[in-house]
């Protein structure tokens, strides 16, 4: 399959805007995995992506000029995702960058958006895509999801609570799970937790009964899982097929309604981090995200009507939180790209729907551990957890 792209010109998204503009377009790149086993929280996050800049657009734009996103499917494979990468830099003459979907297109892509100078905000869960590495620091580089590392403080922090500190692991083999397993096996000392066993999964794996039967007999008090996608509901349904009835954890990547769908009655009381999308009506009317969340929610559900294809999910919020903070910095400093990068590295108090940005040099990600909440799933729905 052909790597594919389209151009979408915000003033003809689902509602034109009222706005009357002044200057040229803004050009913003957005891909995402439309296509391929990442499809079903790449498309949504498209989708997200046209209804931030449609708002945008109506509101005025940026200082009167209006946001033209220009879309590329990577399909789930991070060699296209590099193709389109360097699409948006040397062919579109692109402003910035939103996105990809999964830690690996991330990875492929970082190096060439640091090269050419072009501000990225990637919506990937995995942290490696804002560290350093032999190729040195990376400062055009930020992301939208919650750092692996501090979704692993909020799950450790529970357990300890709840009293569970001897745990077997449970990862993907893939760039997300090993970066997840890296944290979690970092951050045990730290909060007292002991592993009964240590066993993975592959991407593409159907079927875990035989790694669940030798964590069923390692005797730990709950399993940790770190993966994403479809996977992780098999990992609940085996659990349920083998009768194992300690309690299973999954990661922030899981909070969404296809996992229960998939999982069907294996999902019931397991529990995750997530953002508090998931439980935006449960919210006090103190906690400033509420407001945020609502407006996000009406215009999801209610305007664009999406949730009739995709409901809401943890995902759902990244690529709305991505470019408001950009479009707030190009509202202060404009479209060069070291005045626009310094800007958003200096984002304070951005109230998001993923929860509230405080941006630094050391953190190009600027969320923690109180932007997560844990949720369980109760009744075929996610509730705040017990």
């Amino acid at each position: 399959m052909k790597t594919r792209w389209v151009v979408i010109v915000a003033l003809v998204l689902g509602v034109a805007a009222p706005a009357a503009f002044g200057g040229e377009p803004i050009r913003i790149g957005a891909f995402f995995a439309l296509s391929g086993p990442a499809a079903n929280i790449g498309t949504p996050t498209k989708l997200v992506a046209e209804m931030v800049v449609d708002k945008i657009n109506k509101e005025g734009g940026i200082n009167g000029r209006p946001i033209e996103l220009i879309i590329g499917d990577n399909e789930s494979d991070p060699a296209k995702a590099a193709v389109i990468a360097k699409k948006f830099i040397f062919s579109d003459k692109v402003a910035a960058i939103i996105g990809p979907t999964q830690t690996s297109e991330g990875m492929s892509v970082k190096r060439i958006v640091e090269e050419a100078g072009v501000p990225t905000f990637m919506t990937v869960g995995g942290d490696p895509v804002i560290m350093g590495g032999n190729f040195g620091p990376y400062t055009y580089v930020f992301k939208s999801p919650q750092r692996s590392s501090t979704a692993a403080r909020k799950l450790y922090g529970y357990l300890k609570a709840k009293g569970l500190t001897t745990v077997a692991l449970f990862t993907n083999s893939d760039a997300f799970g090993k970066d997840g397993l890296g944290w979690l096996e970092k951050l045990a000392p730290e909060f007292g937790i002991h592993f009964a066993a240590k066993e993975s999964f592959g991407p593409s794996d159907t079927d875990m009964t035989a790694q669940l039967t030798k964590i069923r007999n390692a005797a730990p008090q709950a399993i940790v899982v770190w993966t994403i996608g479809p996977v992780g509901s098999i990992v609940a349904k085996n659990k349920a097929q083998l009768g194992i009835t300690i309690p299973l954890f999954q990661c922030h990547g899981l909070p969404d309604p296809k996992y229960i769908e998939l999982a069907g009655k294996g999902s019931e009381g397991d529990r995750m981090p997530a953002t508090k999308l998931m439980v935006g009506s449960a919210l006090p009317d103190s906690d400033p995200q509420k407001k945020v969340i609502a407006e996000f929610i009406h215009l999801y559900q209610d305007v664009y009507k999406y949730d009739r294809e995709f409901p809401i999910n943890t995902h759902s919020g990244y690529a709305w939180d991505a470019i408001m903070i950009v479009a707030n910095a190009m509202k202060k400093v404009g479209t060069d790209p070291k005045a626009l990068r310094a800007a958003i590295e200096q984002t304070k108090g951005y109230v998001g729907v993923s929860g509230i940005y405080n941006l630094t040099a050391e953190d190009h990600n600027g969320l923690d551990v109180d932007s997560l909440v844990m949720v369980q799933v109760k009744a075929g729905k996610f509730v705040p957890a017990e």
